[in-house]
């Protein structure tokens, strides 16, 4: 009996079959040949196809049941439409198989392309996806993959001790005191130049060195591990401000905004110690509920930053002016820049920190200047003879009293 490849069929006959009586498989094969032969011309004889290759092997598919048997019959074709529908057809006329009576059904005729067309279409789908997501990275992601491995590549080996740290430390005003070679890369790929490591809870002397001529800020790890390399800091060299990982984490760890949100949040040492001596071991709990409420400091690329001054108390304003400031200056940590605003809080521009002063002097109805920066006592006199209300910036040197603008860091807004 001839076959049809399964690659070559176009079209499936399913034809569902009952019978009042108990028969075999071969029964029903019979009785499909034998009542159809002659019935639709030598063209489309069954066995004559079946030589050809036209239809492949008839399946047929029975149980018994109660004295009934049923089930289903397959017929695979390469005929066309029309000549496969007249072989199904041809098989709703045998109404005997053997001794019983017998009722066959055409179901439905499937078009095997169809399934197949189905079938890439879903499969196209998951390759797209994959090729999407591992393959073609869009072209921001290969401008951070390219950036983080330029920063990378900046790392060095620092003083006599080797230390792992960024290209900025012999430059930067400020250094940032990490535990390890891994905290600085992350440090790195986030823009934070000047970070260098201890690499351990001993301090080397090429930190004790640098501490003697640099702004240090210690950050590290949120937990025992970090507090205890404080304390070996503090007992054997001078630090000047501490900032902490959230608890449980590590800095290597970190996302940029963790790192950002940790650093502003830093305190004094000074204020270190007072915790500690009020509140024995509890210090470092307070320090970190103390932390919200103290100066935000706003990083930069390379962290330069000037000694926190103390600020003017906190002046009365509106929720919507307090709201707004405090969603811009949000926004605007590490971009150095400032927006001017008018009377209705809305931008009149946004210009580089170098021109802040410069486009003061150009411009009338300035009604505030929100700036990721320093509000020193140049800025203060130029607000004060344009008549700016306020004046909002990471942090300021500007001493109580010293003009009539309202002075404003995070620390008003919290």
């Amino acid at each position: 009996m001839g076959k049809i490849s399964p690659v070559s069929s176009k079209y499936v006959i399913h034809t569902s079959i009952q019978i009042d009586g108990v028969v075999d498989r071969p029964d029903v094969i019979g009785a499909i040949f034998g009542q159809t032969e002659g019935l639709l011309g030598a063209e489309l004889e069954l066995r004559e196809l079946q030589r050809s290759g036209r239809i492949g092997r008839i399946e047929v598919n029975v149980e018994t049941r109660g004295g009934k048997t049923q089930g289903e019959i397959i017929i695979p074709s390469s005929l066309d439409k029309a000549e496969t529908s007249i072989v199904g057809a041809a098989l709703e006329i045998i109404q005997r198989i053997g001794p019983c009576n017998a009722k066959l059904r055409v179901t439905r005729i499937e078009d095997v392309r169809i399934s197949k067309r189905l079938f890439v279409v879903e499969r196209a789908k998951e390759l797209l996806k994959t090729m999407v997501d591992d393959i073609m990275p869009d072209s921001q992601e290969l401008a951070d993959e390219v950036a983080y491995s330029v920063r990378v590549s900046e790392i060095r080996e620092y003083g006599k001790d080797r230390l792992a740290a960024g290209p900025m430390i012999d430059d930067s005003d400020e250094i940032i005191i990490v535990e390890g070679r891994a905290d600085v890369l992350n440090l790195l790929k986030h823009d934070f130049k000047n970070a260098i490591a201890i690499n351990g809870t001993s301090v080397p002397q090429t930190i004790v060195e640098l501490a003697k001529r640099k702004t240090v800020t210690v950050f590290v790890d949120g937990d025992r591990g970090g507090d205890l390399i404080i304390k070996e800091l503090m007992a054997v060299t001078e630090i000047d401000y501490v900032a902490k990982a959230p608890a449980g984490k590590e800095v290597e760890e970190l996302t940029k905004k963790e790192i950002h949100k940790a650093v502003r949040a830093r305190i004094a040492v000074e204020q270190l110690s007072i915790d500690r001596e009020g509140a024995g071991s509890n210090g470092q709990q307070r320090m970190r509920e103390q932390q919200p409420a103290r100066e935000q400091i706003a990083p930069r690329p390379q962290f330069v930053q000037q000694p926190q001054m103390q600020h003017p108390a906190p002046v009365a304003m509106n929720a919507e002016e307090k709201a707004k400031f405090k969603d811009m200056l949000g926004q605007m940590v590490g971009t150095r820049a400032a927006f001017i605003l008018d009377g209705k809080l809305e931008p009149l521009g946004k210009v580089p920190l170098s021109e802040v002063q410069s486009t003061v002097k150009s411009m009338e109805k300035v009604y505030a200047i929100v700036m990721d920066g320093t509000i020193d006592r140049d800025l203060l006199h130029i607000a004060d003879h344009a008549n700016i209300h306020y004046l909002v910036g990471s942090y300021s040197r500007v001493r109580p009293g010293q003009g009539k603008v309202t002075v404003l860091t995070p620390t008003e807004l919290a």
